[in-house]
C-alpha cells in the first residue's frame, strides 16, 4: 500500500483526449519526464493507486497528454478525470536537484536560531512567494517563505530540513 508520506503531488488529471484512453495531465512539476520512473500515482476514492505510463507527449509547458496501460477507451479515461497525481519521493531522492517544494511536505524543520519549528504540512504556491505551512507540537501554524537561501541541509532519510531563518522573519510569522 502506498502511503501519502511516500509521495508528493505533481498535478491533476483533466478530461479525456480522443477516444483511445488518453487523458490531459496538468502538472506543476515535470519530474516524470526527468526521472526514470514508469508510473504515476493517482488518488482514486481516497486510495493511492499506481498507473503505468504507456506513452506521453507534451501539449504545453504545463500540460501533457498521457496514455496509461489498460486504459483503452474514453469512458475508462473519464473515470480518471480530476484525480490528483502524485510522484514517489524515493525517485526524487536520487536527484541532485529538488524541483518541487511539495517534496518537503512531511519534513521536520530544524532551525539554527529557533530550534524545532514543526512539520511542513502544506506548501502554498498560489502567489509568487511560495510558503511552507509548518505545524508545531501545539498545533499552531506558521507560514514561512520557501527560499533556497534559507536551507542549510536536507536529510532525506530522516526527513529533516535544516534552516537558517533570518532574524525577525520567524517572529513576524509566528
Amino acid at each position: 500500500m502506498i502511503r501519502k508520506e511516500e509521495v508528493f503531488k505533481i498535478g491533476v488529471i483533466g478530461k479525456p483526449h480522443g477516444v483511445k484512453g488518453e487523458v490531459s495531465f496538468a502538472f506543476t512539476d515535470d519530474i516524470f519526464d526527468r526521472v526514470d520512473c514508469d508510473y504515476l500515482i493517482l488518488q482514486m476514492d481516497g486510495i493511492l493507486v499506481p498507473f503505468f505510463i504507456e506513452e506521453y507527449r507534451f501539449k504545453t509547458d504545463t500540460v501533457a497528454l498521457v496514455k496509461f496501460e489498460d486504459i483503452e477507451t474514453a469512458e475508462q479515461a473519464r473515470r480518471l478525470t480530476h484525480a490528483e497525481v502524485y510522484f514517489p519521493k524515493r525517485y526524487m531522492e536520487e536527484q541532485d536537484e529538488i524541483s518541487s517544494w511539495s517534496y518537503f511536505i512531511g519534513f521536520r524543520v530544524e532551525d539554527v536560531r529557533h530550534g524545532s519549528l514543526g512539520v511542513i504540512t502544506d506548501v502554498d504556491e498560489s502567489t509568487m512567494n511560495v510558503l511552507f505551512a509548518i505545524h508545531n507540537d501545539r498545533d499552531e501554524e506558521t507560514l514561512l517563505p520557501a527560499h533556497e537561501e534559507f536551507i542549510l541541509d536536507v536529510d532525506h532519510e530522516r526527513k529533516i530540513l535544516r534552516t537558517d531563518i533570518p532574524e525577525g522573519l520567524y517572529e513576524m510569522n509566528n
